[in-house]
Parts: C-alpha cells; sequence; structure tokens
C-alpha cells in the first residue's frame, strides 16, 4: 500500500479515485459501518442548495433528473454506489486512533490495537465530529435544551415550543425553516442574514460559479473560511417577512429558562439550536507534533502538510477554492494531492534507491 486514507466521505472516496489514477494503491479507513461519511447523521430535512449536475464526485454523475437539489438520503445512496465501483480497498469498522511517524513513513494505530504502515497518509476525515458550540454566560444553568445541529434530526420533539436557533448560514436558515412549521422560532444572528437569489436569471448560481469560474478560484489566506450567504429562491425571505420566523440579534446568556436579549430583556425558550459550524476533526494527529495550530487547524498549503512530508489533508473549508469542502469541488484537490504525493513518493523511492547503491 502507498497511502492511508483516513475517512471515506466525499473526500475520502474522491481521495480513493485519485490516488488509483496517479498509480498509487490506497486503503481507506472508515470508523462507521459504511463508506458515506458524516451523510447519513445529518438532519433529515437536509437538501443540498447545487443542483444534481453540479454535485457529483469525478467520474460518476448523480442519476436522474441533473436539475433536481438532491436530498439527504440521495446523497448517501450515491456515496455507496460510488464506493462500490471504486477499485480501491475501503474498511469500515477501522477507527483511527492516533498517526505516529516512522522510517518508512507513517504507522496508523487503531481502536482494535492493529497498525498499517504506510509512506503516505491523508486525513479526510472531515469535521462533523467536532462541532463548535459557543460557550455563554448562564449556559452550565440554562434548563431548556441546548443541542448543536449536528444533533438535531427533525422537528418533531420541538412541536409546540419555543426554539431559538443560532446562525447566519444555510444550516441555520434551512432548521428554523424546518421548525417553522412546528414551533415559534427565532433566529438570533450577530449581523444581517445576507441572502443570495439561488436562480439568478433563470438559472441555478452554479451555471453561473461554471462558467465564470468561480468554483476554481485560488482561496485567499485567512485563519477561518469567510462567512458564505444564504442560497435562497425565496421560500426564506418570504419566511422572515411573513413573520414565520423572526430574526432578533444574538442574545448575550441564558438565565434560568430564558434567554436574556441585548436590550436586557429576559424570554422563556425550550431549546437553543447552536448551527455555529465545525472545526476540523484530527484528534488521532496530536503524536504528529506541530502538525496541527494551536485551534487544532493543519498547517498546510493546498493540502500538503508543511510540517511532515507524506502527510496531506483533504476535505477543508476553503482548502484550495471556494468548493474545496463540497461534492463538487473536493475531486479537484484531490487530483492535486495524489500528483503531489506521487512525486513525493518516487523522490523519496528514488533516494532510497542511491542510499542503498
Amino acid at each position: 500500500m502507498d497511502t492511508i486514507v483516513i475517512g471515506s466521505g466525499q473526500s475520502g472516496l474522491a481521495a480513493a479515485r485519485a490516488l488509483r489514477n496517479a498509480g498509487l494503491i490506497p486503503v481507506v479507513l472508515e470508523a462507521g459501518e459504511q463508506p458515506t461519511g458524516s451523510w447519513a447523521r445529518y438532519y433529515d430535512s437536509l437538501t443540498l442548495f447545487s443542483p444534481a449536475r453540479y454535485s457529483a464526485l469525478p467520474g460518476a454523475p448523480f442519476d436522474g433528473d441533473a436539475d433536481r437539489y438532491p436530498h439527504r438520503d440521495e446523497v448517501v445512496a450515491y456515496l455507496q454506489r460510488y464506493a462500490a465501483r471504486l477499485d480501491a480497498d475501503i474498511r469500515t469498522g477501522a477507527r483511527v486512533t492516533a498517526v505516529r511517524a516512522d522510517s518508512g513513513g507513517f504507522i496508523v494505530e487503531l481502536t482494535d490495537g492493529t497498525a498499517l504502515s504506510a509512506p503516505s497518509v491523508i486525513a479526510a476525515s472531515g469535521s462533523f465530529g467536532n462541532p463548535h458550540l459557543p460557550l455563554l454566560p448562564g449556559q452550565e444553568t440554562f434548563t431548556g435544551q441546548i443541542l448543536h445541529a449536528a444533533a438535531y434530526r427533525n422537528p418533531a420533539p420541538h412541536a409546540g415550543k419555543r426554539v431559538v436557533v443560532v446562525g447566519a448560514g444555510n444550516s441555520a436558515v434551512q432548521i428554523a425553516h424546518d421548525l417553522a412549521d412546528v414551533a415559534a422560532v427565532t433566529l438570533a444572528t450577530r449581523a444581517p442574514i445576507r441572502f443570495v437569489d439561488q436562480r439568478p436569471l433563470g438559472r441555478d448560481l452554479h451555471f453561473w460559479f461554471a462558467i465564470t469560474g468561480f468554483d476554481r478560484l485560488p482561496a485567499r489566506r485567512a485563519d477561518a473560511p469567510p462567512a458564505v450567504p444564504v442560497l435562497d429562491d425565496g421560500r426564506y425571505r418570504r419566511a422572515l417577512a411573513d413573520g414565520r420566523i423572526t430574526r432578533r440579534a444574538m442574545f448575550t446568556g441564558f438565565a434560568d429558562d430564558a434567554v436574556v436579549w441585548a436590550d436586557g430583556t429576559r424570554e422563556h425558550v425550550d431549546a437553543v439550536v447552536f448551527a455555529t459550524g465545525y472545526r476540523p476533526h484530527l484528534p488521532y494527529l496530536h503524536a504528529l507534533g506541530g502538525v496541527l495550530d494551536s485551534s487544532g487547524r493543519p498547517r498546510q498549503r493546498g493540502g500538503m502538510s508543511t510540517v511532515h512530508p507524506g502527510l496531506g489533508f483533504l476535505g477543508l473549508e476553503w482548502q484550495r477554492t471556494p468548493a474545496s469542502n463540497t461534492l463538487r469541488g473536493v475531486g479537484r484537490d484531490a487530483a492535486h494531492l495524489a500528483r503531489h504525493l506521487a512525486r513525493h513518493l518516487r523522490a523519496r523511492r528514488s533516494t532510497r534507491a542511491r542510499a542503498g547503491a
């Protein structure tokens, strides 16, 4: 084996295909029981904001109407089919606990006590396992329910209740809209929600991304990815205009069974859903000193570690382009990374051959 790929979501599967195309032999390790990454654990109503024709991994378009917006379960089924067609060794139920450096490259340790070795590793485990949950005053003693969007599934448990959704991104707005049919919902945001028309001039926004080359623009260097506006076909703005969802400036803290709004008023709420994003989930890399910064983000350039040659990353937000952590964009990053790893491994073998001579 040439490369161990950690994770078999969209990034891991794209990596396996790209590595095979580059002449390398990958082994893909997946902690879960199916090669679909975190998709099966997203909320029930999740629907892609990009049409099927712009949401596929390399070499396998979505079946059916190319202009539809696939549902979560369609994506899960698509990834299962994609994995089944790959010429790659995909091992499910294989959770990685640590990656260590050794003379041969890397040792990858699993929870069952086994260890695998390979000259290169790609960390493609995503961020779903590391939801970002802010801590506000009074949060520890709040008597209502607090959950992150990662734990939200559907509105049924919140029927007839008062719910605040925190966040101004696509997931926050989609979850608030989902809840509005059964609950009284407020979106709490630090700034007004920025909407973008999903179908300008009658064509989906991703059509314009494709013909203008936006999705291939180099990512700007930043400590955190820039905020992304909410794509809307009109339904979300209507829900706000009609009062089905209200929007208020972010509350400042909790008090017993209430949130405290910026003007000092307290309001009883039954639940708060934080749609506040995720951070890279890479705890198994701590044994490789220095590959992560103090916030847990990898030190990398274009997906390659700047600390350990042979270590790559895939699926990070704005890793190389605005589409790096999406179904439509991760394939390009995977091909770029596979080419770099192939060159690295050829140079490594050449160096060892000369040393042996």
